[in-house]
């Protein structure tokens, strides 16, 4: 499955929408960042629930593909979420 990485710039009154519907679909790792494994259905599926909800005229959302997780090298400093930190 492809591995993503999204960031988001959203107003407000809008961030804690957003971040509940990143949260049915990848790891929260930072406040505005989101990664995880997803099928493109599912991309799919999550991107007309944020474009429901965002104003495309003040926020935006990135989606980054990593096409090669092998090639992917990421530092954390500090601490790092765990997974498990999303389930409420």
């Amino acid at each position: 499955m492809p591995y993503y990485v999204i960031t988001y710039d959203v107003s407000e009154q809008r961030v804690n929408k957003i971040r509940k519907i990143l949260k049915k679909y990848f790891v929260w790792v930072q406040n505005s960042v989101f990664e995880g494994e997803i099928s493109l259905g599912k991309l799919e599926k999550c991107k007309q629930e944020l474009l429901r909800v965002i104003d495309q005229r003040e926020d935006s959302i990135y989606i980054y593909k990593v096409h090669r997780l092998t090639d992917l090298d990421k530092q954390v400093i500090g601490v790092e979420k765990e997974f498990t930190d999303n389930f409420l």
